[in-house]
């Protein structure tokens, strides 16, 4: 059996092995806090790797609600589908670019929830697969060998690299059968597989020149994978001496971010040959293909040098091979190990997780706000982060889990004050120098009803000029409330109340909109003057609050009465006469005009005139007192009956008037008016007054003689003044004193009369009238004193009242 076949079969054994070692590892793992799990690289994307629900024994009908999330900060290889609670891959893994040469490649992430908050870790080894060929960095290897050289003698081969690891990786080489060179196996102690050309059988320059083999690297995988490279000799004269390194392993410590063309490490080797024998040059015997396009070697001095960015986040440590070769081709092998130093250039990134926005103004303090994740890649001191505020804000952060910070309120909050808050997280690490990074939060509040509507004023106060028109304008309210939206939005409405027992929405409307308040109806400022009612101003929040005010509305008067005239009553009525003395002299006071109005201020003042006058100089009426005066003495030549057309106007705009007249006899007896007649009712009498008087006419004619003796005398005896009232009109007590009184020693009449009148219904037809007087002296006294004789009076009466007629 040939060297080849025994390396396959080993190499199919150890796969078979390391299938079974891979069926237990992707087996239900015990559930705990740490979760391990084992993948092979490449698998499909959604490939499910387990189930961290059923691993982690939670229920997966809670890993929506507690927003499970996996948190990996850099690497989002896999997901978890919070459905099922499967661990799936979410992106294609190459196991080679993301862990290079290192044996064992393990992902770690953290499976977070919330609500309450719980971190787990997940580890994920990634198994290697055969994706990769094994491959020569020079697919032409160059020897020169003295036909001197004896048999037996190893020429060391260039190693070949397989990216993947364990028995993926180069497990063996093979060579082309020929006649002078055969291969030989052996473990570096790194462990690695690497080859030396034997020579079998002495070489004979003048026979072959020239020998090109076909070396064949081969790995451990199913399928299996292999790379060639060309070995070309070149037959020379002898060299019995190869290059030997000072030390066979180099370590060397390089800062990350170094600049490009820092010296990593110069190596040397000495060789003992002379000439081009022992003319050494360096070369990289095994290096990865990432840490190739970092570093660079002097092919004369053996100085490595930095050729690429340096990041200690990528990769911590570099293992590179180093060949020294004569001049014939003899060479040697060193190590080179490479750590990389942490350099504090990273600053902390800053996550939010979870985040209330916006956040209910009325929440009480400690209320959770936001969870802040904060990452930093770099190592040590350069990895520990504080985080604090920057702003004064009614907030504070407090450390949670590991790298987990919860935004916490320590205040209440009030949107009508602060609407928005920008909350600024700094996260500082403890590098030196340190580094920081900024996450600026907004933070909106959201409106909660908590003012009511407020008014402007307490109280309003409204004017409406009366007689206004139905719907007309009062006035208005105004409410703010700072609340929003719906919660500040304000409806206005009356308030149920009534007014002189009538609800008070007979009388006003508030438009519920803008607060505009309108009459419903038309006011008379005689009936009402003055009325309050109160206006609820609510806003549409949930529950709704409200406030109220009160609106007193007062009724302006307008001139919309005229002046009624009390004393002496309308023309249409009844017809007033009174007596003036005939010595009455000037300034007195003859009678006197009253009259009111039901307006008021300045459309009730009233002013009295004289419009018409039977003797215009003899007569004057008080402006605003409504007295009538005699403007001089009374004289003979006067006439006896004097007519006044009294005009009483009030002050409004514009003015309203009313008139009467005023009927004045200058006498100091009846007897000495002879027309009086004519000063009475113009209209007819009734047929009962016809047939009394021919009746009394026939009774009285035996004692006509008699009456006109008695009349004589009593008209001779007793020469006073007498009124006589046609009809019966008797002057309100309320407007006019029974007694008239001298005016600054002016007197009126020399004796104060008051009279009674009793007559029937319909005093404008009545034929009897009962006249009173309280003054003794009078015949119509005397006459009602004497018991014996009543009808005395009723035939006087008769008799005056035919007289006049």
């Amino acid at each position: 059996m040939s060297l080849k076949s025994s390396y396959v079969k080993f190499g199919q054994f150890l796969h078979l092995l390391r299938v079974v070692f891979f069926v237990l590892l992707i087996s239900p793992p015990i559930v705990s806090e740490d979760l391990s799990y084992t993948v092979q690289e490449e698998m499909k994307q959604r490939y499910v790797i387990g189930n961290v629900a059923k691993d982690l024994g939670l229920d997966v009908l809670k890993l929506t609600g507690r927003k499970a999330r996996i948190d990996d900060s850099s690497k989002g290889f896999v997901d978890v589908h919070f459905n099922t609670g499967d661990l799936i891959i979410a992106e294609i893994i190459d196991r080679e670019k993301l862990c290079g040469s290192r044996q064992n490649c393990i992902l770690n992430y953290e499976l977070v929830l919330e609500n309450p908050l719980e971190l787990h870790r997940i580890s994920l080894q990634i198994d290697d697969i055969n994706d990769n060929a094994p491959t020569f960095l020079n697919k032409r290897i160059a020897f020169e060998i003295q036909e001197s050289a004896i048999k037996g003698q190893h020429f060391v081969l260039d190693e070949a690299h397989d990216s993947d690891v364990g028995v993926n990786g180069v497990i063996g080489y093979s060579l082309q059968i020929n006649n002078h060179f055969s291969l030989s196996v052996h473990d570096n102690k790194n462990g690695r597989k690497y080859a030396e050309l034997v020579l079998e059988r002495e070489l004979d320059r003048e026979q072959q020149k020239d020998i090109d083999l076909i070396l064949t690297a081969f790995d451990g995988g199913i399928p299996q994978r292999s790379g060639t490279a060309v070995i070309h000799i070149s037959v020379l004269d002898a060299n019995d001496n190869v290059p030997v390194f000072g030390q066979p392993v180099y370590r060397v410590v390089l800062v990350e971010n170094a600049p490009l063309g820092t010296e990593v490490v110069t190596v040397n080797a000495y060789d003992a040959d002379e000439g081009a024998n022992g003319a050494v040059t360096y070369e990289f015997s095994h290096i990865s293909h990432s840490a190739a396009l970092l570093f660079t070697i002097e092919k004369l001095t053996g100085q490595i040098s930095v050729n690429g960015d340096i990041d200690y986040e990528d990769e911590k440590y570099y293992e590179i091979g180093i060949r020294a070769k004569d001049g014939s081709g003899l060479a040697s092998t060193a190590t080179i190990i490479i750590n990389v130093s942490d350099v504090n250039d990273n600053a902390p990134n800053i996550n939010i997780k979870a985040l209330n926005n916006p956040l209910p103004e009325n929440v009480i303090a400690g209320t959770e706000v936001a969870i802040i994740n904060v990452q930093d890649k770099d190592s040590g001191d350069n990895r520990q982060v504080q985080c604090s505020i920057q702003e004064n804000v009614p907030f504070k952060l407090n450390k949670s889990i590991k790298n987990y910070f919860t935004l916490l309120t320590t205040g209440i909050l009030d949107r009508e004050k602060e609407t928005n808050y920008n909350i600024t997280i700094v996260a500082t690490d403890r590098g030196t120098p340190p580094l920081s990074s900024f996450m600026t939060i907004n933070l909106t509040v959201s409106d909660v009803n908590d003012n009511s509507p407020s008014f402007v004023q307490q109280f309003f106060t409204a004017y409406v000029t009366e007689n206004n028109k139905p719907g007309s304008l009062i006035g208005s309210v105004t409410a703010t409330d700072p609340d929003w939206r719906q919660n500040g939005t304000v409806m206005y409405s009356l308030v149920p109340s009534e007014v002189n027992s009538i609800p008070v929405a007979s009388f006003v409307s508030v438009n519920a909109d803008t607060g505009v308040i309108h009459a419903v109806r038309s006011f008379d400022y005689e009936k009402i003057r003055n009325f309050k009612f109160q206006v609820l101003a609510r806003d549409n929040g949930s529950p709704p609050l409200s406030s109220n005010t009160t609106v007193s509305v007062f009724i302006t008067d307008e001139n919309d009465n005229s002046p009624q005239i009390l004393y002496p009553a309308p023309e249409e009525k009844s017809l007033m006469t009174e007596m003036v003395p005939k010595a009455a002299l000037s300034s007195s006071l003859v009678s006197k005009v009253i009259a009111v109005d039901a307006d008021s201020g300045q459309n009730a003042w009233l002013s009295y005139q004289i419009v018409k006058s039977t003797d215009p100089g003899l007569f004057s009426i008080g402006l605003h007192s409504g007295e009538i005066r005699a403007l001089r003495d009374i004289s003979e030549p006067d006439s006896v009956k004097q007519n006044l057309v009294i005009s009483v106007k009030d002050n409004g705009q514009p003015p309203l008037s009313a008139t009467c007249a005023v009927y004045l006899l200058i006498s100091d007896n009846l007897a000495d008016v002879p027309e009086l007649k004519d000063m009475t009712y113009e209209e007819s009498n009734s047929n009962l007054t016809f047939y009394l008087i021919v009746a009394l006419v026939s009774v009285s004619t035996f004692f006509l003689t008699f009456i006109i003796l008695i009349v004589a005398v009593r008209f001779c005896h007793g020469r006073k003044p007498r009124l006589l009232f046609d009809g019966a009109v008797a002057i309100p007590s309320a407007y006019l004193s029974p007694n008239y009184a001298e005016v600054e020693g002016a007197g009126t009449l020399r004796s104060s009369y008051n009279y009674d009148g009793y007559l029937t219904t319909g005093s404008r037809t009545s034929d009897f009238k009962f006249i009173t007087s309280y003054n003794d002296n009078t015949l119509t006294a005397s006459l009602k004193k004497s018991p014996d004789k009543p009808h005395m009076v009723s035939l006087l009466d008769s008799f005056n009242t035919l007289e006049v007629r």
